[in-house]
């Protein structure tokens, strides 16, 4: 029986380890060809090793798939075109792209430096946008394509320490929807993942309480191959009316996430004033102010 993916062609950015890898591992076996792009660096973004990326590919190969590898860096946006014309050549088309890759440089906000917020956002953001733009052209061309971009719920809730990682997660939302809106018309959808994954990039969450601790070996559950199934299934023609939509995957639970959408209004007649703010407007929106909660305390209760 053919793959989900059959015949198609992916390019999954940052897959030579950790959930990428386990993306590019399950493209391949649902039947697809896939570009593995990975520049081998560390957690941070420094360095470089062509070491992930090939052992990846030599696996899906010794598999009996179809992969190349790229080492190229996502962080430079004329490499994205390369990357896109790698694929084309070896594979004479594009289907699916996964934006995986990204770095964390994890400062509490009043000693973060521009570099800890620049790198981060080039990598996350201006990476997915560069790598997203040099497929549109193609996939509006074949009339067809699939855009995965992952979020977090560092994003889109919160965490300590994150504010240059919060703002490119929430960034690529914005840029999720804006591709899902724009390019519609050509039958191309795109969606952001949200991952619960054990990781590199959750692998330096402090453990210093007895409650961090514990808390990371409920995490540690969560493996990378748990994320693969969706983000193959979206990347599908099975897919089709999924688009411009937040999802998660923590262990065995899939969620919807909602979209920020007005909830309470006030008005006056005479119209507002300082003083005539400070009258009403705690007492009728701070019902509902969204609290200062953080990922985990909203997801707080065990993975299933």
């Amino acid at each position: 029986m053919p793959g989900i993916v059959e015949g198609k062609v992916a390019i999954v950015t940052g897959a030579g380890r950790g959930i990428g890898r386990a993306i590019a591992m399950m493209m391949a076996q649902e039947g697809a060809k896939v570009l593995v792009n990975d520049v081998g660096a560390a957690l941070d973004g420094s360095g470089g090793d062509t070491g992930p990326a090939q052992q990846v590919v030599d696996e899906i190969k010794k598999a009996g798939g179809q992969a190349i590898a790229s080492t190229l860096s996502i962080g430079e946006p004329q490499n994205a075109d390369q990357i896109v014309k790698a694929a084309l050549d070896a594979f004479g088309r594009v289907d699916i792209l996964v934006n995986n890759a990204g770095i964390l440089r994890d400062k509490i906000f009043h000693r973060m430096s521009w570099s800890d917020w620049s790198d981060v956002i080039g990598v996350h953001l201006h990476g997915s946008f560069s790598m997203s733009r040099a497929c549109a052209t193609h996939f509006r061309e074949q009339n067809s394509g699939s855009m995965i971009h992952m979020t977090s719920t560092s994003g889109l809730i919160g965490n300590f320490g994150q504010a240059n990682y919060m703002a490119a997660k929430m960034g690529i939302v914005g840029l999720s929807r804006g591709i899902a809106l724009d390019m519609q018309r050509f039958n191309v959808r795109s969606n952001a993942i949200a991952p619960f994954a054990w990781g590199r990039m959750i692998g330096s969450i402090p453990t210093e309480t007895e409650d961090e601790k514990k808390r990371v070996e409920r995490l540690q559950q969560m493996t990378p191959e748990k994320i693969a199934p969706l983000v193959v299934y979206l990347g599908s023609d099975r897919a089709a009316g999924v688009s411009g939509q937040i999802l998660s995957v923590r262990n065995n639970e899939i969620f919807l996430f909602n979209q920020p959408r007005p909830i309470r209004s006030i008005h006056r007649a005479d119209g507002w004033t300082p003083e005539k703010l400070d009258q009403q407007l705690k007492g009728a929106f701070g019902p509902s102010f969204t609290p200062l909660d953080r990922s985990g305390e909203v997801f707080s209760w065990d993975p299933i």
